[in-house]
């Protein structure tokens, strides 16, 4: 695949109050044209910082930022305009122009851009249909709804054609369904005209439901990148697992287990399903083949970039050897840990 973005060790830092900080250490991130990449991370963590490097709005202190092949850390003058008309941007708190309208407010990009009068009124005519505004061309942006500032940021942004588009939390001022409405309009962006799509944000569900890839970042550096399967089925870093759990409440809380154990008093197991190849018989099966009765107590699976993952906390209920057995069944379609309250009796498998 071709490269579109390239972080090759940058850095960042700043001096604040007399002393120095460091907005971003190390970073080193690939996204690759077409895609939809995603940066989430809590306050702080130095995704925004990144992000106003694709178009230079902020200079690495160290390391290189390159995009379509180009170094635009490097870029100056003339040379650096040209190269931000191919990077479009939308903003979380919009950024209208509250004295122009709708129409307006698309067209400033490409009247600086050049555009005859004719060309301008073609280019915003085909965005504001393809955002479902075409009947708010005069409008002001007092007049609009949140969600149809977005839309008026969006169209902005892909006024002058860009190969790139960067969101910085362009839905965190939304609301739930509207934020969807966005989501679904990033997408449509993405596979109509071909642009890859660059977005940070705090709310993992966003990437989730929108990106291919996602890197986790904390204190200026990223500490997880992967596919958004990989990285939401098997987090690694303990920032990842708080983000993941916030939105997929697959695996007990220590206070959730123990309300569970007061009730079910069977040996407790943890099934971590994952999309395999495979048509091994699963959980029912098993436990009918060893004379096993089983509750799921705990958990869910869900389906994600048309593959399935998820976890269950399981009460297996019968004999120890019968349920040794089963477990051991279980291992053929998914990785199997017991969480029985006895220390002794805790198993893994990979």
């Amino acid at each position: 695949m071709t490269t579109a973005i390239a972080f090759e060790n940058v850095s960042k830092s700043y001096t604040v109050k007399g002393r120095p900080f460091e907005a971003l250490r190390a970073v080193n991130l690939t996204v690759e044209k077409g895609e939809i990449f995603g940066i989430v991370g809590f306050s702080g963590a130095g995704k925004s910082t990144l992000l106003r490097t694709v178009n230079a709005l902020e200079r690495p202190t160290s390391g290189r930022v390159v995009v379509d092949g180009r170094e635009i850390s490097a870029l100056q003058g003339r040379d650096l305009y040209a190269a931000r008309q191919r990077i479009g941007m939308v903003f979380q708190q919009f950024n209208l122009l509250e004295s122009r309208n709708v129409y307006k407010n698309i067209a400033y990009p490409l009247r600086l851009a050049g555009l005859s009068a004719e060309e301008t009124l073609d280019r915003v005519e085909e965005l504001l249909s393809f955002v479902g505004l075409a009947d708010k061309a005069l409008a002001y942006p007092s007049q609009l709804s949140g969600g149809q500032k977005q839309r008026v940021g969006i169209a902005r942004a892909l006024a002058t054609r860009p190969d790139v588009l960067i969101s910085d939390e362009a839905t965190s001022a939304l609301d739930p369904q509207t934020t969807g409405e966005v989501l679904d309009l990033l997408r449509r962006v993405n596979e109509e005209y071909g642009v890859t799509i660059l977005l940070v944000t705090h709310e993992i569900d966003v990437v989730r439901e929108l990106a291919d890839k996602v890197a986790v970042m904390e204190n200026g550096e990223v500490v997880e990148q992967g596919s958004i399967y990989d990285v939401f089925s098997s987090p690694r870093h303990p920032t990842t697992r708080r983000f993941v759990s916030s939105v997929l409440h697959h695996v007990p809380s220590t206070e959730a287990l123990e309300k569970i154990r007061a009730v079910h008093h069977g040996r407790l197991v943890q099934l971590h399903v994952e999309d395999r190849e495979t048509n091994h018989p699963f959980l029912s099966q098993v436990a009918r083949e060893h004379g096993v009765d089983f509750n799921v107590v705990f958990g869910g699976v869900d389906e994600l970039q048309g593959r399935l993952f998820g976890s269950l906390t399981v009460e297996l209920l019968g004999t120890d050897t019968a349920i040794d057995a089963a477990i051991e069944g279980l291992r053929r379609t998914a990785t199997v840990s017991e969480i029985s309250a006895a220390p002794e009796r805790e198993v893994a498998h990979a």
